[in-house]
């Protein structure tokens, strides 16, 4: 890693300010600057701890459980597939507010052997039974967040399945025997997992077979308090012995399939049979000479790249991180991506994306040109041309060289809350994102891919594997990619001050359903940026907000070719943990 670059610090900033062109400085108390910048050891002004180190493997999750199955994984002679597995397996018992069997995943793997980058599109397909025409008979304006409606296919069973026959090597019932132990004697629940338990049991308790699943004594459970959930470990055993068809075609499948029918749902059987993961080519965009590479949609990496592709026009790295030029160029570049992918990012099954024309130069020229001193209220997709040619994320590296980057997700927290009776998980609420507007590209119809906000992300450099990273949080996802590998790339960021930093979030922006941004859009900043940069983004027109928590979770592991070791990063916004050895 690049070693660390000092930021201006706001205390310093505000005193240089204030007695500019005084002659009273010498009346004040002597500060020393240096001491104020350096008041943690990297000297950034923002909180942070220090990166992971290690020669032999790596796993960064958002659980310690699940990264500790990892390295007991990798220690026994697995891949880093394999260990990915594990740990995300674990995460579905010990984190089930943002991930499960019921949902979806999406990975990059890092082949050491043929030096090449494999994706993989593990999201599920629309029901067949269910019709436009009969949401619109409901009278919808939007598919409804919870209940029967939103439920998809869920494809991350069959991900585990793809990537493992194609790069692991042990066997599923060692790789799955973590979780499985993890699921049958309980766990004690983390302090923010616990936090987001709670809320998600307030909305969804009402649905069938949830407070049976997820509220032991009729409640969610708190910190600290031990949870099992035996329902998920013989699900568990039965993919362990049985493999993917005990889910897609088995008895497992015919469970799902009463189910659904039973609550009204749409999901049958005959769709769980005709699932099949997808292997994609992931697309790059080069950004002052690093590669930085995504999935192509249904998902919406290719945000990232649009963003990247923008800002490289400019000279970030005089302008610093907290800075209200750097930032109203950030917002603005997210406006003009998020307004593509409100009209072109979709199920390319069903339609032609222009995708290569989002990411070229050309376009990002043409982008550029679009952004004004002041901030936009109303932006509108561009012309791109078609050129042939809550969430859970966990990053591992192993040994041999092989790095993984996967993301997998129920969408909305829990899903829909709709539990299928007797399997201890429930099933995802992606459909949610469908449009329901007729002749837009994510329109909804049966036995199709709705848009997806879960991407992983990877970085080469000369044609080597630099940073495996992934950022979770919805629409969050492709402006903290950016951000991240700006930290890295021009401010001079280790890999640990780089996740936590403080972040922008702006929402508002063209929605995936064909909603339309109409007032700019609110800006919200975490709490570490000036007053002054506040200040500097209200006068450019920037409407200001306030919340708590949204601004994603994120975990690395890069390689450090020079000392060829490995590097982990685990952000403190979530429960998370990197480690090695």
């Amino acid at each position: 890693m690049t070693p660390p670059q000092r930021l201006a610090h706001p205390r310093r900033a505000f005193l240089r300010r204030a007695c500019a062109g005084l002659s009273l400085l010498p009346l004040l108390p002597r500060v020393s600057t240096e001491a104020v910048a350096a008041d943690r050891i990297t000297g950034r002004s923002f909180a942070t701890r220090s990166e992971v180190i290690a020669r032999h493997g790596m796993a960064a999750t958002s659980q310690p459980l699940a990264t500790i199955a990892a390295l007991d994984i990798l220690k026994r002679g697995g891949t880093a597939v394999d260990a990915a597995i594990a740990a995300n397996a674990v995460l579905g018992v010990v984190e089930p507010v943002g991930c499960g069997v019921g949902g979806d995943l999406f990975a990059i793997v890092w082949e050491p052997k043929r030096r090449r980058l494999h994706g993989l599109n593990a999201s599920g397909r629309s029901p067949q039974l269910l019709t436009l025409k009969g949401l619109q008979s409901k009278g919808l304006q939007a598919i409804p967040p919870h209940g029967p409606l939103p439920v998809s296919v869920p494809g991350a069973v069959d991900g585990w399945f793809q990537l493992h026959k194609r790069f692991g090597a042990l066997r599923m019932s060692q790789v799955l025997a973590p979780a499985i132990e993890t699921a049958r004697d309980g766990f004690p629940v983390s302090e923010l997992i616990a936090y987001y338990w709670a809320k998600n049991a307030a909305a969804l308790q009402k649905y069938p077979n949830f407070r049976a699943t997820f509220m032991p004594g009729g409640r969610a459970p708190k910190k600290g308090e031990v949870f099992a959930n035996q329902a998920l470990a013989r699900t568990y055993e039965a993919l362990a012995t049985s493999g993917r068809d005990a889910f897609y075609r088995g008895a497992l499948a015919d469970v799902m399939d009463r189910y659904m029918t039973r609550v009204g749902g749409f999901l049958r059987k005959r769709d769980l049979e005709a699932h099949r993961s997808e292997w994609v080519t992931p697309v790059k965009l080069s950004y002052r000479g690093y590669d930085v590479w995504e999935l192509p949609p249904n998902g919406q990496g290719i945000a990232a790249l649009q963003i990247l592709g923008v800002l490289a026009g400019y000279d970030l790295r005089s302008m610093g991180l907290d800075s209200p030029e750097y930032l109203h160029l950030l917002i603005e570049a997210k406006k003009l991506a998020f307004a593509d992918r409100a009209k072109f990012y979709a199920d390319p099954a069903f339609h032609e994306l222009p995708v290569e024309g989002l990411i070229s130069r050309r376009y990002a020229r043409l982008q550029r040109q679009r952004i004004g001193a002041r901030a936009a209220r109303v932006v509108d997709a561009g012309d791109p041309k078609l050129e042939r040619g809550d969430t859970t994320y966990l990053t591992v590296a192993d040994s041999r060289g092989m790095m993984v980057s996967l993301i997998q997700s129920n969408y909305r927290g829990m899903g829909s809350g709709m539990v299928p009776d007797g399997l201890g998980f429930g099933f995802q609420d992606r459909g949610e994102l469908f449009s329901l507007t007729p002749g837009h590209f994510n329109c909804y119809a049966p036995r199709k891919r709705p848009f997806h906000t879960i991407i992983p992300a990877f970085v080469t450099r000369r044609g080597a594997p630099w940073l495996s990273f992934g950022v979770m949080g919805g629409a969050a996802q492709p402006q903290m990619h950016a951000q991240v590998l700006i930290n890295l790339i021009d401010f001079d960021m280790n890999l640990q001050e780089a996740g936590d930093a403080p972040r922008m979030l702006h929402l508002g922006s063209s929605q995936p359903t064909g909603e339309r941004m109409t007032d700019g859009g609110t800006v919200y900043l975490e709490r570490g940026f000036s007053p002054a940069t506040e200040r500097g983004l209200i006068e450019r027109g920037h409407r200001l907000g306030r919340r708590s928590g949204g601004f994603g979770g994120y975990q690395a592991i890069a390689w450090d070719a020079a000392n060829k070791v490995y590097v982990g990063a685990s952000e403190s916004r979530k429960d998370g943990m990197a480690a090695g050895y």
